[in-house]
Parts: structure tokens; C-alpha cells; sequence
């Protein structure tokens, strides 16, 4: 055990390490989590282009952000750019000169994000918005000052608007203002949810070929599943669609992955044609009523040349729940977990075998944790298994049904207390922050009800609470 505590990364004065490994997937989006054991300026560069070992930021003339963290003796918070100092502030985000600390750096379009703590996208201690952003960085290099920094469980993780979001979410409900508050409409950051996973690549396992071009557009079955009948089958990933224009598939995918989306008047029959081959009946309800109200005002036929097109849902927004505001069942959706349909990975416990068969992209809307380990090449990345070790199945099973149905409904389980305090653990071993969220509700609630008292905590629950 000694011996591999001693495996880390030593970068003498004045030099930069650069990891061919360490470098963003997509240039100007990513995080970069470690580990840091420094007295002082402990020192992150990101750069278009790789650096030599002898590089320093300071006399580097191509574009670049850097940032310091325990700057001037461990007193400040620096961020510069291109050598020039934008941000310089006391007393945030300060080395620890006795032990190994954790730190996360996170970029996108310029927005900068710096926290501490093992999780990336949580605990945020400072954040930075370039008004005119670098969106060519890509390298990561590790950096020092007058003094050797060390370090180890160097990471870097893609970066989506859901991970943001879903950060900022989540923050602003435990910590209020504490956190600087952006302006939706300056950053062009939606809210947490689906829409960031529309028509990407990221965990996609279907396509759909678009027009006589042929036009590859990538999707998600169990998402398309669940607010229509695609007719796909759990093998099969390609829907030819020849005889469809891309604008009104992606019509059809934007309202089905963000609940709004725009057509031309041109186009809406189109629209309505496609949304009833594949059952989406809400879509199909709105362009009806869309193209009634045409036929009945001429005037705004000839007027208007897009007609907007918006989910109006009766479901009550639980807190949890990435369906709220979209077309699709959650009924259906929890029947895919539990049948396992449409899956594309299977969660496994060692010792216990298969817990449940589940769906890469409902997990990394919730986790930065899973969606790390499917994307960022890890061997989880061209698996479709992942096996934990010493995990409870029950509370795995109560957070992976979380995750589709965004309640937790644990109370007439014999054993609450115990699995309660099994999924907080679990929950913050994840990043999973909105179920992490309801357990501290739920256990304050409990404590405040008197529980314990009842017989619904034992001795050895409230022991462990405690050490929580």
C-alpha cells in the first residue's frame, strides 16, 4: 500500500509536464479532475498545442488560459490568459501543504469552473466567463511555480451542457447565492436535461440515415422508445430514412429530446406525416391543432413562415426526473429497466452477479461518474458490463430506479434505515446529486420525526449516520 501512495507526478519549478493522454475530446470543452500536494501554486495549463517539458507559461506566446490555485504563497486564486492576469482574488481555492488534495477544472466556451473535492461538478468555489472565449484549447499541462507540485489520479472527462447544468441546479438548492449566478441568455446554457444529448454521438446506439444524401443522425432507442414506437428492435440500430428531409427529423428528435422545437409552414405536414409513422402522438396532436389554426387565418399563413411546436406536460416535476417537460412515458421508461429492453449495459455486482440491465444514457444524465466511465475511454467504453465491487444491491436498484422515475420509494422496506444511509454513500460515491439531495432530505425528515424512536432506526443506522 505504501509503495503506491508513492506513485505520483513530481513537476520541479519553473517546467510543465504534458501526458499525451491529457487532452480535451472536444477542443474548448472538458474537465480535468486530480489529485495536488503542493505549499503553493499549484498550477493547470490549457493550451492549443502540446508544450515541451521546459515550457512556462509565463513566456509563452501561443493562446492559452492557466490557472493557479494558492498563487502568491497561498493566498490567491488566479486565472490568466495569454500570460495577462483576468481573475486574482484572496483566500479561494487554497493548496493544502499537508496532504494530497483533490481539485477539478472544468472549461467550456470559455466558461471556466474550479472546484475541490474528489467529484468533479460539485463543491465549485469559483467560476469565470471569457467575454471573448479560446474555444481551440485542448492540451492539459501541469504546471509549477518556485516550488516542486505533485501529482496523482490526473483525469480528463468530456464536458456537456448537462454537466453544467445539472451542477448548477443542484448547487444553487444547497448553497443558495454562494455561487456566482450566470445569465442564461449571456452563456447559452439550457437547463439540465435531455436536449444536451440531441443528435450527439455520446452514447448514442441507433442511427437514422436522412435523405437521398444519406445523412447519418445519431439517437437513442430507449428515448425514442419511450415517447413513440420506432420500430426498432434490440440488435437493429439503423432507420432508413430516404425519402425524409433532415429538418423535419430534426424537428421531430429536438421535440422529443428538449419538448419544443420549430418547423416551416412548408414543412409541417411533413412533420405530422413522420410523427404518426412513428406514434409520437403528442407531436402528432399539435401539428393538427397547428395546421387548423392555418387553414382558419389565412392572414397568419401568409405571414408566418415558422410555426413553434411545445410539450405542455400534466406531470408534476418531482425534483429528480429528466422526463419532466418532454414526451415520453415513464411508465414505459421503467419498463425498459425492468425488462431490460433496448439495454446496452449490464450492471453487475462481484459475488452477486447481474443486478440490473440498464441504459448508458439515462446513467450519464445523473452521474458525471458514469458518464465518464463510458466515454472517456475506459474499458467500460467498449463494454457492455460494469461490475462494483461490495455494493448493496438493494441500494444500487433503488438508485438506478431513481434514476428513471425520479422518486425515491424506499419507506416499506424492512431494512429503510440501513438503506437510506446505504444510498446517500452510494449517491455521493456517483455524483449522483439530485438523489444525494433527497436522502439528506429524507434522513432530516426522519431525525425530525422522532424515528428512531419508532423502531424504524437501529442503534447501529443511527451510528452510521453519524459518521456520515
Amino acid at each position: 500500500m505504501e509503495k503506491k501512495e508513492k506513485k505520483f507526478l513530481t513537476v520541479a519549478p519553473f517546467e510543465c509536464a504534458w501526458i499525451k493522454d491529457l487532452k480535451f475530446r472536444e477542443a474548448g470543452r472538458g474537465c480535468v479532475a486530480f489529485d495536488a500536494f503542493a505549499h503553493n501554486d499549484v498550477t493547470v495549463v490549457f493550451r492549443e498545442n502540446v508544450g515541451s517539458q521546459h515550457y512556462h507559461y509565463k513566456r509563452d506566446n501561443c493562446p492559452h488560459y492557466t490557472v493557479i490555485i494558492g498563487s502568491h504563497r497561498n493566498s490567491r486564486l488566479k486565472i490568466e490568459v495569454d500570460g495577462k492576469t483576468v481573475v486574482d482574488v484572496v483566500g479561494i481555492g487554497l493548496c493544502c501543504s499537508s496532504a494530497f488534495q483533490s481539485y477539478w477544472i472544468s472549461i467550456y466556451d470559455g466558461l471556466i469552473s474550479i472546484g475541490k473535492g474528489r467529484y468533479p461538478f460539485q463543491n465549485l468555489v469559483f467560476e469565470w466567463l471569457d467575454a471573448n472565449p479560446n474555444c481551440s484549447v485542448r492540451y492539459v499541462g501541469l504546471s509549477s511555480w518556485d516550488k516542486h507540485v505533485g501529482y496523482r489520479n490526473v483525469n480528463v472527462l468530456p464536458l456537456t451542457q448537462n454537466h453544467l447544468s445539472l451542477w448548477k441546479q443542484v448547487n444553487s438548492e444547497y448553497n443558495g447565492n454562494d455561487a456566482e449566478e450566470l445569465d442564461d441568455e449571456q452563456t447559452g446554457y439550457d437547463k439540465w436535461g435531455l436536449q444536451n444529448f440531441l443528435e450527439s454521438w455520446e452514447l448514442s446506439d441507433m442511427l437514422f440515415s436522412v435523405g437521398e444524401e444519406g445523412r447519418p443522425v445519431p439517437a437513442h432507442k430507449v428515448i425514442l422508445q419511450a415517447s413513440g414506437n420506432f420500430c426498432l428492435s434490440s440488435s437493429h440500430g439503423d432507420v432508413q430514412l430516404h425519402q425524409v428531409a433532415y429538418p423535419t427529423l430534426h424537428a421531430l428528435l429536438q421535440y422529443v429530446y428538449a419538448g419544443q422545437t420549430q418547423i416551416s409552414e412548408t414543412q409541417l405536414s411533413s412533420l405530422w406525416a413522420l410523427s404518426s409513422q412513428f406514434e409520437v402522438m403528442p407531436l402528432v396532436k399539435q401539428c393538427e391543432e397547428a395546421m387548423e389554426r392555418l387553414k382558419a387565418n389565412k392572414t397568419l399563413l401568409d405571414s408566418r413562415e415558422v410555426v413553434e411546436l411545445s410539450y405542455a406536460s400534466s406531470y408534476i416535476h418531482s425534483g429528480g426526473n429528466f422526463c419532466c417537460g418532454l414526451p415520453i412515458d415513464i411508465q414505459r421508461l421503467r419498463q425498459f429497466l425492468s425488462t431490460g429492453e433496448y439495454s446496452d449495459v449490464g450492471i453487475y455486482i462481484e459475488g452477486q452477479g447481474l443486478i440490473s440491465r440498464a441504459h448508458k444514457v439515462v446513467l450519464g444524465l445523473y452521474s458525471a461518474t458514469f458518464a465518464k466511465m463510458f466515454t472517456n475511454g475506459m474499458c467500460e467504453s467498449n463494454s457492455a458490463e460494469v461490475c462494483f465491487r461490495d455494493e448493496s444491491p438493494a441500494a444500487l436498484k433503488a438508485m438506478l430506479e431513481f434514476m428513471y422515475c425520479g422518486e425515491l420509494r424506499i419507506e416499506d422496506n424492512e431494512d429503510f434505515g440501513t438503506l437510506l444511509l446505504q444510498l446517500l454513500l452510494l449517491s455521493d460515491k456517483f455524483g449522483v446529486s439530485l438523489l444525494h439531495q433527497e436522502c439528506c432530505k429524507m434522513l432530516l425528515e426522519c431525525l425530525s420525526e422522532g424515528w428512531s424512536s419508532s423502531g424504524r432506526w437501529s442503534y447501529n443506522d443511527l451510528f452510521y449516520f453519524a459518521q456520515v
